[in-house]
C-alpha cells in the first residue's frame, strides 16, 4: 500500500507540473506564441494535466472514504459526508477568492466535485461507471440546447457575468473552463479507479494496455478526422478541452490512467530512489503548490513586468524554474512538518 500511495503522489506531482506549464503559457504568452516546437510542447498538457489532476482527487476521494462505506456504519458515513463538505466548501472558498485574478481557477470546481463526491462515494462500482457516462454524455445534450459561447469574451478569453447568478450557473454547469457537465466524470471515475487493485502488477498491466489503446485510437482518429476539413463541424470534432466533448473525455481519462499506471510500477520498482522520493513529496503538496504557483508565482512575474507578452520559451523556462522550487520546497518542508500549509488546514478541519 505504500508503493501505491507514493506512486499517486508522483503522478499528482506530474499533473501540477502540467497545469503549471499550461497557466503560465496562457498568461504569459497567448497572444505572443513562440517557437513552433515550444508552442506544440505546451500544447501537450492542454486539458490533460488538469484532468489528471480531477482523476487523482476521486483516487483520493475513495482512499477517504473507503473505511465508512466498507464499514455501512451510518454514524461514520455522515461523519466522513461531513469531513468532505467542509474541504468541499474551503476549495470553494479558496477558489472564488482566487477568481478576481486568475479567471481559469480550479480550486471552486474541485470543491463543487467534492460536493457530489459527498453524496455519492457509497454507491457501487457499476453506479459509479454509469454516473460518468452521465456526466459525459449530458453535455453533448446540453450543447444542442444552449449556445456554448455564451457568456465569453474571446478576445480576453474572460467572462464578464460570472459574478451574476445566471452567468455562475451557466459558467459552473455547462460552459466555464471545467465545468461540471461534463468534468465531474473525471472524478467520479477516480473514484471508481481508486477501488480497483492497481497495486497488483498484472491488473496495473491491464489498464496501461486498454488505456493505451484507447488513447492512440482517440488520437488517430480524431487527427484523421480533423484533416478531412469539416469546417462547420470543426470544434465538436476535436479533442481540445473546449469544448470538452465525449472524445475529449475518452483522450484525456485514457492517458490519465496512462500516466497513473506507469507512475505506480515505476515508483514500486524504484522506491529507494531519491527522484521518486521528491516527486512523491511534490505531489503531497499539490493543492499547497497550486496556490502559490497564481499568488507568488505569476505575481513576482508580474512585479518585473514579465507576466505578459513574453515567448512560449520564455514562459516554459519560467515554469521549469518554479517547478523546481516546488520540489525544493516540498523537500524541505516535509522534512520539517507532515504535511503541506493548506493540506495540514484541510486535514484539521476535516478532523475536527
Amino acid at each position: 500500500m505504500k508503493q501505491r500511495i507514493i506512486g499517486f503522489d508522483v503522478a499528482r506531482a506530474l499533473a501540477i507540473f502540467g497545469m503549471v506549464i499550461v497557466n503560465f503559457k496562457i498568461v504569459m504568452s497567448e497572444e505572443t506564441g513562440g517557437h513552433e516546437w515550444a508552442v506544440w510542447f505546451a500544447s501537450i498538457f492542454e486539458g490533460r494535466a488538469s484532468a489528471l489532476f480531477v482523476i487523482l482527487a476521486g483516487v483520493g476521494v475513495t482512499f477517504l472514504t473507503n473505511k465508512a462505506r466498507q464499514s455501512s456504519d451510518t454514524a461514520i458515513i455522515a461523519t466522513t459526508r461531513l469531513a468532505l463538505l467542509k474541504r468541499a466548501l474551503l476549495l470553494i472558498a479558496i477558489g472564488l477568492a482566487l477568481m478576481p485574478i486568475w479567471d481559469a481557477d480550479i480550486l471552486h470546481y474541485y470543491g463543487l466535485y467534492f460536493l457530489i463526491a459527498m453524496l455519492i462515494f457509497t454507491l457501487s462500482d457499476q453506479k459509479l461507471l454509469i454516473l460518468t457516462a452521465v456526466f459525459t454524455l449530458v453535455f453533448p445534450i446540453l450543447m444542442l440546447l444552449f449556445d456554448y459561447e455564451y457568456g465569453w469574451d474571446w478576445e480576453t478569453i474572460t467572462y464578464p457575468d460570472f459574478w451574476t447568478i445566471e452567468g455562475f450557473a451557466r459558467h459552473t454547469l455547462f460552459n466555464g473552463f471545467h465545468p461540471i457537465f461534463p468534468w465531474a466524470a473525471f472524478l467520479v471515475f477516480g473514484m471508481w479507479l481508486g477501488r480497483q487493485n492497481l497495486s497488483k502488477g498484472t491488473v496495473r498491466k491491464q489498464f496501461f494496455t486498454y488505456a493505451l489503446l484507447t488513447w492512440v485510437a482517440t488520437e488517430i482518429l480524431f487527427y484523421g478526422i480533423s484533416l478531412l476539413n469539416i469546417s462547420d463541424e470543426a470544434s465538436i470534432l476535436t479533442v481540445e478541452p473546449m469544448p470538452p466533448m465525449p472524445q475529449y473525455l475518452l483522450a484525456a481519462g485514457s492517458l490519465a490512467v496512462v500516466l497513473i499506471t506507469v507512475c505506480l510500477a515505476v515508483s514500486k520498482h524504484f522506491a529507494d530512489s531519491i527522484v521518486i522520493k521528491w516527486l512523491s513529496q511534490t505531489g503531497q503538496l499539490s493543492l499547497t503548490i497550486y496556490l502559490v504557483h497564481v499568488i507568488l508565482g505569476m505575481g513576482f512575474l508580474e512585479a518585473i513586468g514579465k507576466l505578459e507578452d513574453q515567448t512560449t520559451e520564455f514562459a516554459l523556462l519560467s515554469a521549469l524554474i518554479f517547478c523546481i522550487l516546488s520540489i525544493v520546497f516540498s523537500s524541505i518542508w516535509l522534512s520539517y512538518f507532515k504535511a503541506g500549509p493548506l493540506e495540514f488546514v484541510f486535514r484539521k478541519l476535516a478532523n475536527r
